[in-house]
């Protein structure tokens, strides 16, 4: 069984910065790409941000200039780096990523998601 467990959010003043983490577990054969999704309410799940194994990155439009994905493949863990917060920004954020658990057998998994709520 494969588990995304996510941390990092909260509330933040406008300008502010936040750090999300993702870390996956279980019977983990490889992680291919990972990524932040973010759904506000009323809204539909959107793309945030994703990463591949190698590193390449492709980071939505609208976050580009503020937030930066990241990630450690040794401890099979995600990083969103959010700076300069808006209230635009306030949603659940949701880890996702690409995991094959044995050589044939891939599919994308979700975690729980994480609060995040820009003041103003």
């Amino acid at each position: 069984q494969v588990q995304l467990v996510e941390s990092g959010g909260g509330l933040v003043q406008v300008g502010g910065s936040l750090r999300l983490s993702c870390a996956a577990s279980g019977r983990i054969y490889s992680i291919n790409t990972m990524g932040w999704y973010r759904q506000a309410p009323g809204k539909q799940r959107e793309l945030v941000a994703q990463i591949t194994k190698g590193g390449s990155t492709n980071v939505a439009d609208s976050v580009k200039d503020r937030f930066t994905i990241s990630r450690d493949n040794a401890v099979n863990t995600v990083y969103l780096q959010m700076n300069s917060l808006k209230p635009d920004d306030t949603a659940v954020y949701y880890c996702n990523a690409d995991i094959a658990t044995t050589f044939w057998a891939q599919r994308g998994y979700w975690g729980q998601g994480t609060q995040v709520t820009v003041s103003s």
